[in-house]
């Protein structure tokens, strides 16, 4: 098998520098100024603190605009007003809530693989594939799906009130189908970039640590919104999950 051909930053042309560094500016600044926000306006539900924050790393100005308009809180110290949701926006939430999980476990896995290449023979590299990519997308949906479940229990716990077991299985029973949904289209947005289009363009594959890598994660994670929407939505109203 030949040596894949790994493209930094200097390989690249200086427009795709300037437009990823652009993308991902928009979508920590996003990200920066709804941490902030909850901060002032606490969330009924406390994942949400965390969930918003990091579905605007991808979602950017689209995401805000969602929050600002559905998402926020109360003032800290006033009580928050009832107010009907549409089940549009209710699946929007919940879907949401799964993709948060999904880029923070990808995040993680990512850089872990970069930072301890190591790790890389966990997901596979070296006994099971003989491309490092691989292994990495393995280690990417088990940490997606562990920190995406963890985010449900702690929503589906409190809105139940469940005991501990009885919470971990209507997570996994919420959420199993919903991140797989959404890794599908993450997944497929990543493989046709990695192994299709940018060889094609540049006879390479982007480095984990090039702004490129992560604006491309930022579409691919859109994808696994798109790909994980009508499956929350049938979760919803099958009673399977709960309308957020």
């Amino acid at each position: 098998m030949p040596a894949v051909v790994e493209l930094h930053t200097a390989d690249l042309p200086t427009w795709t520098t300037v437009v990823a560094w652009t993308t991902l500016g928009l979508g920590i600044g996003c990200a920066l100024l709804i941490a902030v926000d909850v901060r002032r306006r606490p969330q009924q539900m406390a994942v949400m603190a965390l969930v918003w924050p990091l579905t605007a790393l991808f979602g950017s100005l689209l995401w805000t605009a969602a929050y600002l308009r559905w998402g926020r809180g109360a003032p800290r110290g006033q009580e928050p007003r009832p107010r009907e949701v549409p089940m549009a926006v209710s699946v929007v939430t919940g879907t949401s809530h799964c993709g948060a999980g999904c880029a923070l476990g990808d995040l993680v896995a990512e850089w872990l693989v970069v930072a301890l290449p190591a790790v890389a023979v966990a997901g596979g590299y070296g006994w099971l594939f003989a491309d490092r990519l691989y292994a990495g997308w393995v280690l990417d949906f088990v940490l997606a799906f562990g920190i995406g479940i963890a985010f449900q229990y702690y929503a589906i716990v409190p809105m139940r009130h469940l005991s501990r077991g009885e919470g971990l299985k209507a997570a996994v029973t919420a959420d199993a189908l919903s991140i797989t949904a959404w890794q599908v289209g993450m997944y497929g947005t990543m493989a046709l970039a990695q192994l299709v289009v940018v060889p094609a363009l540049a006879s390479g594959r982007l480095a984990v640590a090039t702004p490129q890598f992560w604006a491309v994660m930022q579409v691919a994670m859109v994808v696994g919104f798109v790909t994980a929407y009508p499956v929350n939505w049938w979760l919803v109203r099958a009673g399977v999950k709960e309308r957020m």
